[in-house]
């Protein structure tokens, strides 16, 4: 086995899920932490989720005392790469360390098959996700991608656009790396989308800063005109400048990406 990163929190096992039987708990979990209803489409269909086991994907359960509490699969992309197709961990499992020790199994399970690195794509606009990839993990956004699924009726994305933001995570030879560093808001750097949801020129400056709602999913439920406000302007100012030659060079606590022009990300 390749070494983990660091070792997984108390109580918590990692495994790659195989039977049918584990896959269809893995099933059962994703529905709820979507909040999936009867009629809706699955998070990621139980018969393409044994596929994936059964082919050389990447299917990933975290128990917890005994409980599966967290699920992860991937499939194998060009270039040498695990595209990691969804995650999600039980809201009561949440803020145990679940999710990071499933990101940290994943790599493990990449670095022994010889991967370069893991992708995948999260909503830009959910504060904890972003700032869980781009921060606590150092994984680059690469791209961003306007409506990428379509119209989706899985539960937690009804009746939102599909904006999502690609990113890339190397995996070491051997499947250990350093923590990434919290990022450091620059002097200067320019708001091009306020903590109101202004959007703001930024006249070509060398360092950016975009906010982010404090809660999407709530705002969705609230108030559903403001949370497609701030799609819509989030889509335009950070696809905007990532288009224009900016890169994200981090993402705080506080809510903000921050972006600096080219080779200086």
């Amino acid at each position: 086995m390749v070494e983990l990163l660091a070792p997984a929190p108390a109580g918590v096992r990692l495994l790659s899920l195989h039977a049918t039987s584990d896959l269809q708990r893995a099933d059962r979990l994703l529905r709820r932490t979507w909040g999936t209803q009867p009629g809706d489409d699955a998070p990621l269909a139980l018969d393409m989720m044994c596929a994936l086991a059964h082919t050389g994907g990447y299917v990933g359960g975290a128990f917890l005392d005994g409980e599966l509490v967290g699920v992860a699969a991937g499939f194998l992309a060009a270039g040498g790469t695990l595209h990691s197709h969804i995650a999600g961990v039980a809201r009561e499992a949440q803020g145990r360390g679940v999710g990071l020790a499933l990101k940290r199994h994943q790599r493990a399970w990449a670095a022994e098959r010889g991967l370069a690195a893991i992708t995948w794509t999260f909503d830009p606009l959910v504060r904890r996700n972003a700032y869980f990839n781009l921060t606590r993990l150092g994984a680059t956004a690469v791209e961003y991608l306007p409506d990428f699924y379509g119209p989706l009726s899985d539960g937690i994305n009804d009746g939102d656009v599909s904006d999502r933001l690609l990113v890339t995570w190397p995996v070491p030879a051997s499947g250990i790396a350093s923590a990434a560093t919290p990022p450091v808001i620059a002097p200067g750097a320019v708001a091009i989308l306020d903590e109101a949801g202004a959007v703001r020129a930024g006249g070509g400056a060398a360092s950016l800063r975009c906010a982010t709602p404090p809660d999407v999913e709530r705002l969705r439920a609230d108030d559903p005109g403001a949370a497609r406000r701030w799609r819509t302007a989030l889509g335009d100012v950070l696809g905007g400048a990532l288009a224009d030659g900016y890169r994200v060079a981090g993402f705080t606590r506080s809510g903000w990406y921050l972006l600096t022009r080219g080779a200086a990300a």
